[in-house]
This record gives structure tokens, C-alpha cells and sequence, in this order.
């Protein structure tokens, strides 16, 4: 091809680059005038016949696992998808009188390495949206020991376990929030959030925003006061849809230490929770796994049992697991996909606590999972 007819075939091309650009949009133009048209003719019917088209009618409730939907819609025009992971008790620190050499503080300095203790499910944890935890101690230098039994306390820079795990909010309303003082609870609170981990707890609800989604994390701290604080968690959850939280999440620190099967007071809550708008309940505090129930449609984990815990060189139940579950936000609704339960241990050594959980395979994976849809099973029909 010689050049002058080179530069007439660019011609045309560019040519037929332009055409093909105006025809695009051209037909764009024409599919926005026939939406606006017909979100004119529904917004007529709509004044017409004084009703309000909706995808889902409002008050509308499975009793499936498989899917809960919102008794009111928010009217957000959002669409979402959010999978939240859930674990128990973490721990990161000690008791001073326990043996040093064997101690969370003792193993953190023989590693040198913050991400070795969530190395065994980090990958879980940052493949979801969103990973809670209670963390149940302090991340202080404070010296002033609380006059109890036991009382947890790690250095701040122990923050560094819960960012390199890919965590992203830690529930503080529990027993061991305040184990070194008012200073302790604040500092823990300044060392997370500086971090750039949420934390909730007590009469700090949060609302934050995830995929465009407004999530809302309650937490209720129930042994000092038992039922009496169902009023105090309910205007919390309250607060944060007022604050535009399309989804509700709850966690509670409950229940009775060893037991397996939840109490009357952890029920009467968990469905108050529910009715008032919670879509999921987590749990912990027992330091043993309990069961699952489905309430109106949402999940109710009603203990997950202990983590990455500090709080003992080597317990004799040594099985926890991940709770784990993917929503989706559409106009305001919330649907959510069968739960998952992965079977865990809180150690990967069985003969001691070495601090690092670990996933389960096998025969083992096979008996925690038993254990979980057996307590679960003991629940079902208690709505």
C-alpha cells in the first residue's frame, strides 16, 4: 500500500470511529429518555392508586437459615454484598502471676513476630469484609491492678497481632475492659483505634461503612447487671438505625463459664436483640463452644468460645471455631447466605497453648462440627 492511500484508509477508519460514537450515543440517549418515561408512568400509578411499590413488603420474615429480611427497609438505594467472619475470646497478654515462661508475653518475645499468632487463619480473615473479635484484656501500660482473681493486661504494641490478622473491630464490653483501671479501658481504646481497628462496646455503639454499606456494631456486657441491661442494648441498637444502619450486628458478653447450652437471660436478650432489629447475634464469655440458633430468620451464635487466648497455658477444651456469613443489602433489605462454621483449635500444638489458632482437618474438624450441630440442634424450636 503506498502512502496516499495509507492516509485515505486512516481517513475512513476515523471516520467510522466517529460514526460508531455518535450511534452509541445516540442509543444511550434514546435508553434514558424511555427510563425516564417509565419512572414517570410508575411514579403516577404510584399518586393513582396511593401505594408503594416495594421489592419486599415491609414486616416480611423468613424462618430459614438461608435468608433473613429486614422487618422495615431503610429506603437506601444500596447494593451490597458483606461477609463478616466472627472468633471468641482473644486474649493478648497475661495475668503477672502466672509462670512467664510459658506465657502469651513469653511466646510474643520468642517469636518476635506479631503475625505469627493469626497465622493460621489470616487468610480466612482477610478474605471477608469485615472480622470481629472480643478482646477481652487490656493493651496498656497502666499499673494499677483491679483487685481480682485474674486480671489481663498486654503491651500496646500487642495492637500490631490484631492489624497483621486482619482484624477489623474488637468488641471491649466485657469482664476483663477495665483490668487495670478506667486508664487501662482508655488506653486499650486510644492503642485499637490508632491502629485503625474499630472498637464498640457498652454505650459506645458504632456505625461503619463497608461496600457503601452502614453496619452497626452494638456491644452489651451482661454479668454485672443481667437482664437488667436489655434496656440499655436496646436503645443502642435504637441509636445506631438512627444513625442509618442498614445492617445490625450484636455481640454480647454472657452467659455461664464451661457451659454449653445458653441460659434463659442469654435468650430472653439474643431475641430482644432480633425483635428490635439486630440481623446477627454473636456471643462469648462461656470459654466453650455453644450452639447456633435461627431465630425470625437470623442467626443467634450464642457462645464462640475462646480464640487467641492468653488467658490460659493450656485449657482443657481446646476447641472453637469461626463463625462466618455473607449478607446482601438491596433497597434497604438484608438477605444473607447459609452460614458457615469452621472447626477450629485455639492452639496448633494439642498438648499446650501455643497461642496460634489453627483451622481443623479431618477426624477432628469432623468431631467440633458434631459438637456445634449438636448444641445446635438442642435449640432449635426454642423461638
Amino acid at each position: 500500500m503506498d502512502r496516499r492511500s495509507e492516509s485515505r484508509n486512516k481517513k475512513y477508519q476515523e471516520r467510522v470511529r466517529q460514526v460508531r460514537k455518535i450511534k452509541i450515543a445516540m442509543t444511550a440517549a434514546a435508553a434514558s429518555i424511555v427510563l425516564l418515561a417509565a419512572a414517570g408512568i410508575r411514579s403516577c400509578s404510584g399518586s393513582r392508586y396511593g401505594a408503594k411499590e416495594e421489592d419486599t413488603p415491609s414486616g416480611s420474615a423468613t424462618a430459614s437459615s438461608s435468608e433473613s429480611v429486614l422487618s422495615s427497609s431503610s429506603g437506601s438505594a444500596v447494593t451490597a454484598d458483606l461477609t463478616v467472619s466472627a472468633a471468641g475470646d482473644c486474649t493478648l497478654g497475661t495475668d503477672e502471676n502466672f509462670d512467664p515462661s510459658s506465657s502469651f508475653d513469653a511466646v510474643y518475645q520468642s517469636k518476635d513476630d506479631p503475625s505469627y499468632f493469626f497465622a493460621g487463619v489470616r487468610d480466612l480473615f482477610s478474605s471477608d469484609d469485615l472480622t470481629i473479635v472480643n478482646l477481652e484484656g487490656t493493651l496498656t501500660r497502666a499499673t494499677q491492678r483491679a483487685d481480682k482473681t485474674y486480671a489481663f493486661r498486654g503491651d500496646p504494641e500487642y495492637v500490631r497481632i490484631l492489624k497483621e490478622g486482619s482484624i477489623e473491630a474488637v468488641n471491649l464490653a466485657n469482664n476483663h475492659s477495665h483490668d487495670y483501671g478506667e486508664q487501662s479501658y482508655e488506653d486499650t481504646i486510644r492503642n485499637v483505634e490508632n491502629a485503625g481497628i474499630v472498637s464498640f462496646g457498652y454505650d459506645r455503639s458504632r456505625v461503619i461503612t463497608i461496600n457503601g454499606v452502614n453496619v452497626g456494631l452494638v456491644g452489651t456486657y451482661e454479668l454485672k447487671d443481667g437482664i437488667g441491661c436489655k434496656e440499655g442494648m436496646l436503645e443502642q441498637i435504637r441509636s445506631v438505625r438512627d444513625q442509618g444502619a442498614e445492617l445490625v450486628i450484636a455481640s454480647f458478653h454472657w452467659g455461664t463459664e464451661r457451659e454449653n447450652y445458653p441460659d434463659d437471660v442469654q435468650k430472653e436478650l439474643a431475641h430482644a436483640a432480633v425483635d428490635a432489629g439486630a440481623d446477627l447475634v454473636l456471643g462469648h464469655h462461656p470459654h466453650v463452644l455453644q450452639g447456633i440458633e435461627t431465630y425470625h430468620g437470623k442467626q443467634i451464635v450464642y457462645s464462640l468460645g475462646n480464640f487467641c487466648f492468653g488467658g490460659n497455658k493450656n485449657p482443657g477444651d481446646k476447641d472453637t471455631m469461626i463463625y462466618r456469613q455473607t449478607f446482601h443489602i438491596k433497597n434497604g433489605t438484608v438477605s444473607s447466605d447459609p452460614y458457615e462454621t469452621i472447626p477450629c483449635s485455639i492452639s496448633s500444638e494439642s498438648d499446650h497453648n501455643d497461642y496460634q489458632p489453627a483451622v481443623l482437618t479431618g477426624s477432628e474438624k469432623e468431631r467440633v462440627q458434631k459438637r456445634i450441630d449438636n448444641y445446635s440442634e438442642a435449640l432449635a424450636g426454642t423461638q
